[in-house]
């Protein structure tokens, strides 16, 4: 009954997401670790297909909520699975807004060991009762791990006791290499970013400092990797400003086409800021995926990046709206490429999943 544990999660692979990403590793580590690990997660696909052949290789069981329409009725559907499975388990882990709703409530009517992973948008929310649901939420937890500082300081007031662990990343993992030699990317240097094109992400930060950087650097490009939610916003600002030449929006990639960008980039960049509905960037995993690869990255201050940045080795951390200190960045990388990349390397492989799970197994315990 002790090592029964329950992950309830708002997003779980194969769709992206940094919290089903965090979920599916901690998910894996815990059961390489001696656990008996369930996963409840919604199916994001039309007919489920790509889940159903996600989950198939899975070591342990991932139970999909599945799509029905009236929407309403898949949150009926979540809480009766969560009720399901609850009695048969010993630990329970909330990750994502809606599971800190459903499993808060399971804790009504069941006593377990109950832990909340909050990732910063959950617990940021401008909507005074959605937050203030949240919160009594979290007051029905055992624990809360806080994947960064600034999130954990986003709920500083709640009186549970709340730990800091960091996202962690596959260091070792097998990247799956292409048939044939991919066509070399344009750009000298070359600028990523992964993750969806939104506000949130930044994007449009990078783009609003292209006109000054193509003059210190003229064949300087800017590569986008994720979901096109944004691009056609961002894609209209590259244009006003007259460097939509410099910017490539990919769209989604296949894992041996994300090898193949991340070993050919340069600098990653990540100038994520707080919008207006209060969407923050808790972490930054994507950080850390670009860092095992060696490559260093630029980040944004004011958010939860500063924990997945160790400022002047792995990267650096600057204000997302100056131009000159991003210019400055760029070019203290540049000029020490080596140092900062084998920095990058030391600081992925000090967050390898690995290592990191044996924090959760220290609280479980």
């Amino acid at each position: 009954m002790k090592n029964r544990i329950l992950i309830v999660a708002s997003e779980f692979p194969p769709q992206p997401g940094g919290i089903g990403n965090h979920a599916y590793h901690l998910a894996s580590q815990l059961f390489k670790n001696g656990y008996e690990v369930l996963v409840i997660a919604d199916q994001r696909s039309e007919i489920g297909d790509e889940e159903q052949a996600f989950d198939a290789p899975l070591s342990f069981e991932v139970k999909r909520i599945t799509t029905t329409r009236p929407r309403i009725l898949m949150y009926f559907s979540r809480v009766w699975v969560f009720f399901k499975h609850l009695k048969n388990t010993h630990h329970v882990i909330a990750t994502g807004k809606f599971p800190l709703w459903n499993v808060a409530f399971g804790s009504l009517f069941f006593k377990r060991n109950y832990l909340a992973i909050i990732h910063g948008t959950e617990v940021n929310f401008k909507p005074y009762l959605l937050r203030y649901s949240i919160i009594r939420s979290l007051k029905r937890f055992d624990t809360i791990v806080a994947v960064s500082n600034y999130t954990k300081a986003l709920v500083s007031n709640i009186k549970v006791p709340i730990e800091v662990i960091p996202n962690g990343v596959d260091v070792f993992h097998n990247r799956t290499k292409p048939v044939s030699k991919p066509k070399k990317l344009k750009g000298n240097p070359i600028l990523t970013t992964v993750g969806n094109v939104t506000a949130r992400k930044g994007q449009q930060h990078v783009i609003a400092h292209l006109p000054t950087l193509v003059k210190q650097f003229p064949d300087v490009h800017y590569h986008c990797i994720g979901l096109k939610t944004e691009s056609t916003q961002a894609l209209k600002l590259a244009k006003d400003l007259n460097v939509d030449t410099y910017v490539t929006f990919h769209g989604r990639v296949s894992d041996s086409e994300l090898d193949h960008f991340l070993s050919e980039t340069d600098i990653f960049v990540m100038l994520s800021s707080e919008t207006a509905t209060g969407d923050v960037e808790g972490f930054g995993i994507a950080i850390l995926e670009a860092n095992s690869y060696g490559v260093p990255a630029i980040g944004a201050i004011g958010c939860g990046i500063e924990d997945a940045i160790e400022n002047g080795t792995s990267g650096v951390l600057i204000d997302p709206f100056d131009t000159n200190v991003f210019l400055e960045a760029m070019q203290e990388i540049l000029s020490n490429k080596e140092r900062y990349r084998n920095g990058a390397n030391s600081w992925a492989k000090r967050h390898d999943w690995a290592t990191i799970i044996n924090q959760y197994i220290a609280l479980l315990k």
